[in-house]
């Protein structure tokens, strides 16, 4: 993973590479590294989180099709 730093701002490198990394799942993974997970907790969570995908793209499928209506889009003040 790279990040171009301009003009000496590593505060700003910093910011996009936390959030490149958050992308990517590395501090998740960190997280469930830290400790051991029995192989029971293991199958409760990647069940777990196939059921969060299959929902999710149930979900997207019925707004693309008109059946939910789609989220509401929100609206941020410029920043600068």
């Amino acid at each position: 993973m790279q990040v171009l730093v301009r003009d000496n701002n590593v505060e700003q490198a910093l910011r996009v590479l936390k959030k490149k990394m958050q992308r990517e799942g590395v501090f998740r993974e960190m997280k469930a590294r830290s400790a051991y997970e029995k192989p029971s907790e293991k199958r409760v969570r990647e069940k777990a989180e196939a059921v969060r995908r299959y929902r999710k793209l149930a979900r997207k499928k019925m707004q693309r099709e008109g059946l939910l209506p789609a989220p509401k889009k929100v609206i941020r003040p410029a920043r600068g």
